[in-house]
């Protein structure tokens, strides 16, 4: 019983770290503006939906990979999903969570554009240094 009882405490605190370690990361990236460019591919004008989370994510995964970006996009993905099944579950029940959550899923689509936009100009500063060599 205690065992179930520590184990059950540890996934509370692991889940509080995890959605304050994601806001963290969605935080600085709402601070950057996207460029006009992005906001074409992407189709993202002010406020990003969560609706076109997958399309922007497959759009990065087109992309060159930047190996300081990796975790910080399966960290996105994977509270995306949590949000997902939040507000496909506890959101029904309690209606002022679906306008939280659907407002935190548009914030992980933007992490997602603004991560794209890195990644592009990134494979730009590539391309520079190949066409230099």
């Amino acid at each position: 019983m205690m065992a179930a009882f520590i184990f059950v405490v540890s996934v509370v605190i692991f889940l509080q770290f995890f959605v304050f370690y994601c806001r963290s990361l969605i935080a600085v990236s709402s601070k950057q503006v996207l460029s006009p460019e992005v906001q074409e591919v992407t189709g993202i004008q002010k406020t990003a939906s969560g609706e076109d989370f997958n399309r922007v994510m497959q759009l990065l995964h087109l992309c060159p990979e930047r190996p300081e970006d990796r975790k910080g996009i399966q960290a996105i993905g994977a509270y995306f999903r949590m949000l997902s099944f939040v507000g496909s579950t506890v959101a029904r029940l309690v209606p002022s969570m679906k306008s939280w959550t659907d407002s935190e899923r548009g914030h992980c689509t933007y992490f997602a554009a603004i991560a794209l936009e890195r990644r592009i100009s990134f494979s730009r500063d590539m391309l520079a240094q190949q066409i230099d060599a």
